[in-house]
């Protein structure tokens, strides 16, 4: 069972465990009261004192009655449940910090490696199998804040230039990758997904994005110009204030109809959306009036 199945499944049995937990008490409250109301010795019931009938408690002394315990056990349940969830995301972050560093002494060791670096590696050989594993294996298993590092340690060791890249990333979980001015210009990045990730003012001039996947992606204010965007998929992506110009496999009307937002675009003629669009609107009445 996959790590998202197993969080699926333990937040499903919670769920279940409260719904039950919820359904036991309301049936011990009903039990309660209706034994409340079957014997005298709990004032619950209609009874004489002094020759006066006193009434049945009423729905409100019955809520006056538990509404201080009930108080209290969900105040200490969601009290509870805090420090779990408290405790479960300290965990989570010092399982994911220990990855990430293992992962870099382990790459530390490939690069260092007298007999055979991993800079140097044939195409084919183990130790590129083996940085390729270990890498996907690592970007999978951490969250969008520090999958950043790692791409910025392929970046700055020569891994994964663009024409020349050591550590293929086809296929890299980059999912809700936090990009933020990520400096990734000439870097191969080919069939890596992307999806909600966050490129704001990202420099990704120059780089091979060919079949990635990069939809609802943000990308204001990011560098793209020059970039292979062949086969990329930009469906819901917010492009404002991009730089597209000169990239390879898009075109205007592509972006057009694919991306959420292009306000302020730099296009991949060079020229900004709105002037784009103004000169498509005249061309179009051009072609439409009289011969």
């Amino acid at each position: 069972m996959y790590r998202g199945e197993q969080y699926e499944w333990r937040r499903a049995r919670r769920r279940v465990g409260w719904a039950g937990g919820m359904i036991l008490t309301l049936v011990v409250l009903v039990v309660l009261i209706r034994l409340g109301y079957a014997y005298r010795w709990t004032g619950f019931g209609q009874y004489k004192v002094n020759g006066e009938v006193q009434p049945f408690k009423t729905l409100w002394d019955w809520l006056d009655l538990l509404i201080v315990p009930i108080v209290l056990a969900i105040g200490g349940y969601l009290f509870t449940r805090t420090e779990r969830q408290a405790s479960e995301t300290a965990a989570a972050r010092r399982s994911q910090d220990t990855a990430l560093q293992a992962y870099l002494d382990q790459m530390g060791q490939l690069l260092l490696d007298k007999d055979q670096p991993l800079r140097v590696a044939t195409a084919d050989s183990e130790v590129r199998t083996l940085a390729r594993a270990r890498t996907l294996t690592v970007l999978a298993s951490l969250g969008g804040n520090r999958k950043v590092r790692v791409l910025q340690f392929l970046y700055e060791a020569g891994l994964i230039t663009r024409g020349d890249s050591v550590v293929a990333l086809i296929d890299a979980d980059l999912k809700w990758a936090d990009l933020r001015r990520a400096k990734l210009s000439k870097t191969d990045l080919c069939a890596v997904n992307l999806y909600l990730a966050d490129l704001r003012w990202a420099d990704l001039r120059g780089a091979n994005l060919r079949r990635a996947i990069v939809s609802e992606v943000d990308l204001r204010v990011a560098n793209l110009s020059e970039a292979d965007l062949r086969g990329v998929n930009l469906r819901g992506s917010d492009l404002r204030y991009a730089d597209l110009s000169g990239v390879q496999g898009v075109t205007e009307e592509y972006l057009k109809l694919q991306a959420r937002s292009l306000e302020g675009t730099t296009m991949p003629n060079g020229q900004k959306c709105e002037d784009w669009l103004k000169d498509k609107e005249r061309r179009g009445e051009e072609n439409s009036g009289p011969s």
